[in-house]
């Protein structure tokens, strides 16, 4: 039982501390709100494209770059989300897009349309807004997808007709290689053309993820992280005015000692994350899913980790200013790398895997993942991880802190 005095008396420490209080549960609800309304249509909450407008210059027109402008980017899958603007010279299209008229521009040079029929001809010069890099991205696409399907489809008719021509002689009775030729082209034409997809959209039984539920599990994450340098504080303060060693040298046993301090600061930041998940609930109405369990199973894991750390720090660093400064500096790379700043999708592979070290990234994962429905299996990995390397970590600062 005196472990459990030890650590409510380190709760009751830390729940009068205002500045513990500003940092860890006023400063993220504050950026939540402002991330999560800023960047709350990056992440595409409505399942549709951002809308964008469009400059294209057509130097000279042709059947299959009408084809593009008309049934491809004005068709109907793509006309609520795509405004086409039509202009006569580049530097009419340069102008509007600098005076921000429209997001990115397309400009068609002579005979593109013939050319590509023929696997020739120049690329289509793309002009962007450099602020406006996602619209611009996804115009570049679908670009490419129409340029390389018709590509592939008139090579495939012409190697074919070019093996059809070698392989029925002419003199054959009844065959017509020109004619099947014609024929065969016209029916490559028309799948080229045609806004048919071989794979269809459709829902998955799930919402997509809002930013502002995105970033509210992103600053929770990164805040409870904060822990880890105010439960190692709190342990290097009564280093330093020989509490400590005053507990150490009592009957309690070392590990009784150590099982508090670690469970003191697991109470505050399991506190922590419940009141963070109520307030961004009924202050921002985010939606956390709807099995409260996983919830807090996952909160009780990320807290085991945190704690640990604490630990770590307080076993390894003797000076408070030392752990304000490497618990910072450490607490902002977790949070960059763990996806708490920029969403892991927008990493390369190498830095998706190297994330796997920053525990906040098991936690926020999960927590999206939760958000958006998802079975106990999902949820074994990131809860194995987070308790075993809590775990490990409280043991290594125990140790550190028994020989100091």
């Amino acid at each position: 039982m005196r472990m459990f005095t030890i650590a409510m008396k380190d709760l009751k420490i830390r729940l009068k501390d205002r500045k513990s209080f500003i940092t860890l549960l006023f400063m993220p609800l504050v950026l939540t709100a402002i991330l999560g309304s800023a960047l709350s249509g990056v992440l595409g909450e409505s399942g549709k494209l951002p809308e964008l407008t469009a400059g294209t210059v057509v130097n000279s027109p042709d059947d299959l770059t009408d084809q593009f402008l008309e049934d491809v980017l004005g068709g109907e899958e793509l006309t609520e989300s795509i405004t086409l603007k039509k202009f006569e010279t580049e530097a009419d299209l340069r102008k509007a897009l600098q005076e921000q008229e429209i997001d990115t521009g397309l400009v068609f040079p002579e005979g593109w349309g013939d050319a590509l029929m023929n696997g020739e001809g120049e690329q289509v010069t793309l002009l962007k807004d450099p602020a406006k890099d996602l619209q611009a991205s996804i115009l570049s696409s679908i670009t490419e997808s129409f340029t390389d399907r018709v590509t592939t489809v008139f090579t495939a008719s012409r190697t074919v007709g070019e093996k059809l021509t070698s392989a029925v002689p002419v003199s054959s009775p009844g065959s017509n290689p020109s004619g099947m030729m014609e024929e065969l082209a016209g029916e490559l034409s028309a799948i080229a053309g045609s806004q048919m997809n071989a794979v269809t959209s459709e829902k998955d039984g799930k919402e997509p993820i809002s930013g502002m539920q995105y970033y509210a599990a992103a600053m929770g994450a990164m805040f409870i992280l904060f822990n880890t340098t105010i439960g190692a504080k709190t342990i290097i303060q009564e280093r330093n005015t020989e509490t400590l060693a005053r507990l150490m040298n009592s009957p309690i046993r070392h590990s009784t000692i150590m099982a508090g301090k670690f469970l003191g600061t697991l109470s505050f930041t399991i506190l922590q994350f419940i009141v963070f998940v109520m307030a961004t609930h009924y202050l921002f109405d985010v939606d956390w899913g709807s099995n409260g369990g996983q919830l807090l199973v996952i909160g009780l894991a990320y807290s085991v980790a945190v704690s640990g750390l604490a630990m770590v720090i307080a076993g390894f660093i003797t000076e408070e200013k030392a752990a304000d400064a490497i618990g910072g500096i450490g607490v902002q790379i977790l949070a960059l790398l763990g996806g708490s700043m920029i969403p892991l999708a927008s990493f390369p592979d190498a830095l998706q895997k190297a994330a796997n070290i920053a525990p906040n990234k098991w936690a926020l994962t999960s927590l999206l993942d939760i958000m958006n429905g998802t079975s106990w299996d999902t949820l074994v990995l990131p809860v194995t991880v987070l308790l075993l390397s809590g775990m490990a970590a409280l043991a290594i600062g125990s140790m550190k802190l028994k020989h100091r």
